[in-house]
């Protein structure tokens, strides 16, 4: 099942797509994250989207993030060893962990600014888990049962931003450069944690990063582990996790997108996340 939440008659609104089209599902005003905190299950999804009498062509909607408010978006770093080795780091021991903030995430169809005076804005194509179910300390075996799905996402970064100090914050954080959607798979639909299919990121329709999530070296399961041994994790909250080789700062000469080019990234049986980019 593909959920995604879309803008009708100016608000947010839960959808599934249905036939081709968007089936309009809760109430307007509510995005997938306020069904998730209120635990709606796959068979409620599928229930609501079979009786729905409102249906949406996919042309001309505009989408918004799945999950309008995540409590949290922990991303991983250097997850996929081909993308450690051309960024000059030790592949670390433990999965390397970062937060984005709530306004610096984005949708699909939305625009990337690039900083005024800024030419490092940098794309990092990769999968998005969303958690469906929280929990604290949760064991590698059961961590999988708590995602609810899967979804695209490009972790865009400001590499003379992430740079200047050894934390990589601010650079990662540049509002709306973390964009991610349109549609929500749910894991039932995948195999388990998403993993065995292709991952690609184009830029102006040439392809600059292309693997596998099978790639991963952390897979979905050891990361959520790792991060529930400190956090609890809620329902809606989200995870970037990972990306591979291909991106810009590893080539020679560097490729940093620029105002006016699209910057598009899919994933099999997923979806494509496509933005603009722009300067502020």
């Amino acid at each position: 099942m593909k959920l995604a939440t879309i803008v009708v008659d100016g608000l947010p609104h839960a959808a599934v797509l249905r036939d081709g089209a968007l089936a309009l599902i809760g109430t307007a005003g509510a995005d997938v994250g306020v069904l998730l905190r209120d635990a709606t299950t796959t068979e409620q999804y599928a229930a609501m989207a079979a009786v729905a009498k409102r249906l949406l062509p996919l042309e001309g909607t505009r989408f918004l993030a799945p999950v309008l408010a995540p409590g949290k978006a922990v991303c991983v770093g250097l997850n996929y060893a081909d993308h450690t080795k051309e960024s000059a780091y030790e592949q670390p021991r433990h999965p390397t962990l970062f937060l984005r903030a709530a306004t610096s995430l984005g949708a699909d169809g939305a625009d990337v600014q690039r900083p005024a005076g800024d030419d490092s804005l940098d794309f990092e194509g990769e999968m998005v888990a969303v958690i469906g179910s929280g929990g604290r300390c949760i064991p590698k075996e059961r961590a999988l049962a708590h995602v609810f799905g899967y979804t695209v996402g490009n972790d865009i970064s400001v590499r003379e931003f992430q740079f200047r100090s050894p934390q990589w914050t601010l650079g990662k954080n540049v509002d709306g450069s973390g964009p991610w959607g349109p549609f929500l798979v749910t894991a039932d639909e995948l195999p388990p944690g998403a993993a065995g299919l292709a991952i690609a990121t184009r830029l102006n329709g040439e392809v600059m990063q292309s693997a596998n999530t099978r790639d991963m070296i952390f897979n979905v399961a050891t990361i959520i582990a790792t991060i529930s041994e400190a956090m609890t994790l809620e329902p809606g909250d989200i995870i970037f996790t990972g990306t591979p080789a291909g991106v810009g700062l590893g080539r020679t000469p560097k490729r940093y997108m620029q105002p006016g080019e699209l910057v598009e990234v899919e994933i099999e049986r997923i979806g494509r996340l496509r933005n603009g980019i722009t300067t502020a």
